[in-house]
């Protein structure tokens, strides 16, 4: 794996996005064999669409974040 498919293992884990597709595959075959509707697919998928734009956006906004991130100082403890 790239490294960069290792900092999102986490997302992709505590977001269960392999549920969400797994879920998007099973509409499809429901909806292909007739026991859901295609307002009912149109609907679910729409839904998985604004989840991975979601993902999309925290994955962009903290990889900007650690690109502008800069290591800070410690300061030394004072005696009280």
């Amino acid at each position: 794996m790239a490294a960069r498919d290792y900092e999102v293992a986490p997302v992709t884990e505590s977001l269960q996005l392999d549920k969400i597709i797994t879920g998007l595959a099973g509409d499809l075959e429901a909806l292909r064999a007739g026991k859901i509707s295609v307002n009912d697919a149109i609907a679910r998928s729409l839904l998985a669409k604004q989840i991975f734009n979601g993902v999309r956006l925290y994955l962009n906004g903290t990889k900007m974040l650690a690109d502008q991130a800069r290591e800070v100082q410690r300061l030394p403890e004072t005696a009280e």
